[in-house]
């Protein structure tokens, strides 16, 4: 693969084999083939805000399903929410991305437009916004010689021969107006290879959406619970099926722990007897369960919990071991119901707790299976095929795209320590967990806190079940990013943001050159 940097006109090219002909319109994605330009753009871009989400006092004797965020550790000025949206736009990992495929339609040459709104099109109108980032795929559908060519822009894509080769390139839309698209192969533009590209000025707005937020804001978890005695902790599940906001312009019916996802994080202390009460909602069409894989005995749990809509289930287990430990529904079709949403953490914190820090989050990873591609706007429907054959359209942070860009990102100020709770409900993928621009000081590795933490690690593994536990100190400001390191991923969804107030320029790193010694 072939990868080039980007120009002082604001432009990059690069190209390789294997793209997937399924893009959306008009949707903001992660571009995998960015990923070394983000580390350069902390540099420059994305303001870091101020901290509104904390975490402090001690966790009460019951854990709810609808857990509320910890007393905080200090009292910070609240973030302006658009100001988060203005440093998320900005980000390599959100271009807005448009496919097209070469082909023959009404005995011409052309483009034809794969994926979202402009699926089907012959030479469409790609539509975006002043300030955007732009990518485009290009596909070859028949054999020819073909590129995509923007000259006001001085953009371009690199030249593809074989059937199903493809390049990408992308663009900042710095320029408000209509410029032609256009095949620069001898005779392809006059036998009609050209388009259109509308930039509007102003910046894109949201689409407007009765579906629920099913996001849960990475900051909402109970504070550590410290130096107690063992005692009986009653955790109280409500299994609840929604219409949730999947990404903008597009739905999904998920299937919750409490209308969230993740599900509660749930904190105990080892020795401590947990009472798990489910309820399923009386409007579910679905029977739930959880197996929670910190309990000791059949299935979790989950042999107990079958839950019929409407009915309550009891279960009860010794918390013997700590760690940081996964539940989800086990009700057949396991995978279904997983991939839907029903999965969560729960923390059992060895005799004293961890070592304090100064701000903890909770984060999850999991894949959605639709019918239709990646983007395609309206109401999105699981696909049982897709499911069983590990072909996911979706991959996400907390259930949703944008969920911890655009809508929750994570904020903490420099100088601060972090500690993220990460954990993958999969159903069926591996995670390469990683914050750009950053080192974690000390990895829970495998999610045990029996044995030392392992210290200077880039980037973990998680497996779908599995769970881990990261602490680093932030020692400057500015816009990280967090990733599964197989960075394709972010092109389906899964990107977050910690944004960090705080200096950004200064002798750990800074623009320019070093110093000289004496100087």
């Amino acid at each position: 693969m072939e990868c080039a940097m980007l120009d002082k006109d604001g432009t990059r090219s690069n190209s390789g084999p294997g793209l997937r002909a399924r893009r959306p319109h008009g949707t903001r994605m992660a571009g995998w083939l960015a990923a070394i330009a983000t580390v350069m753009s902390l540099l420059f871009h994305a303001p870091a805000l101020a901290q509104t989400h904390q975490h402090g006092a001690a966790a009460t004797d019951t854990a709810q399903a609808q857990t509320e965020p910890a007393t905080p550790v200090a009292e910070q000025a609240a973030p302006d929410a658009s100001a988060a949206g203005a440093a998320a736009s900005v980000s390599y990992h959100n271009p807005t991305t448009f496919t097209l495929k070469t082909g023959i339609a009404t005995g011409r040459m052309v483009y034809i437009g794969v994926g979202g709104d402009i699926n089907g099109q012959v030479n469409p109108t790609l539509m975006v916004h002043e300030g955007e980032l732009v990518q485009i795929n290009l596909i070859n559908g028949e054999g020819a010689e073909h590129d995509v060519v923007i000259d006001q822009y001085g953009a371009r894509s690199s030249i593809v021969v074989g059937k199903n080769a493809s390049s990408t390139f992308s663009f900042t839309a710095g320029k408000v107006g209509e410029f032609a698209y256009f095949c620069s192969i001898a005779g392809h533009r006059q036998a009609g290879m050209e388009g259109l590209i509308q930039v509007m000025a102003g910046p894109r707005e949201a689409m407007a959406s009765d579906a629920a937020d099913v996001v849960r804001d990475p900051a909402d978890l109970p504070g550590p619970i410290g130096q107690r005695a063992p005692k009986v902790v009653k955790v109280d599940l409500e299994t609840v099926e929604l219409v949730g906001k999947l990404d903008d312009g597009t739905t999904y019916t998920y299937w919750t722990f409490g209308s969230k996802i993740p599900g509660p994080f749930v904190r105990v202390r080892v020795g401590d007897t947990v009472e798990v009460h489910l309820k399923n909602a009386a409007d579910s069409v679905m029977a739930h369960s959880v197996d929670f894989h910190a309990a000791t005995g059949p299935g979790g749990g989950a042999h107990a919990t079958q839950t019929d809509p409407g009915n309550e289930t009891v279960v009860t287990f010794k918390a013997l071991k700590p760690g940081i430990y996964v539940y989800h529904c086990a009700t057949p079709s396991v995978a279904h119901h997983i991939t839907s949403g029903m999965y969560g953490l729960i923390l059992v914190e060895p005799e004293g707790g961890l070592p304090q820090v100064d701000r903890e989050f909770y984060v999850m990873q999991g894949e959605l299976y639709t019918v239709e591609p990646f983007g395609t706007q309206g109401e999105m429907e699981m696909d049982y095929d897709k499911l069983i054959s590990e072909r996911p359209e979706y991959f996400l942070f907390n259930g949703a795209v944008g969920s911890l860009t655009k809508t929750h990102p994570l904020y903490a100020s420099a100088g601060e320590t972090v500690r993220i709770f990460f954990g993958v409900g999969g159903p069926n993928f591996t995670s390469s967990f990683h914050v750009i621009g950053e080192i974690f000081d000390s990895v829970y590795s495998m999610g045990s806190i029996i044995s030392p933490p392992l210290h200077g690690i880039q980037t973990v593994t998680v497996p779908p079940g599995g769970a881990t536990i990261v602490d680093f100190k932030i020692d400057r400001g500015g816009h990280y990013v967090l990733v599964d390191h197989a960075l394709s991923r972010a092109e389906r969804g899964l990107a977050g943001y910690l944004i960090v107030d705080g200096p950004e320029d200064d002798e750990i790193m800074h623009s320019g050159p070093a110093e000289e010694p004496g100087k």
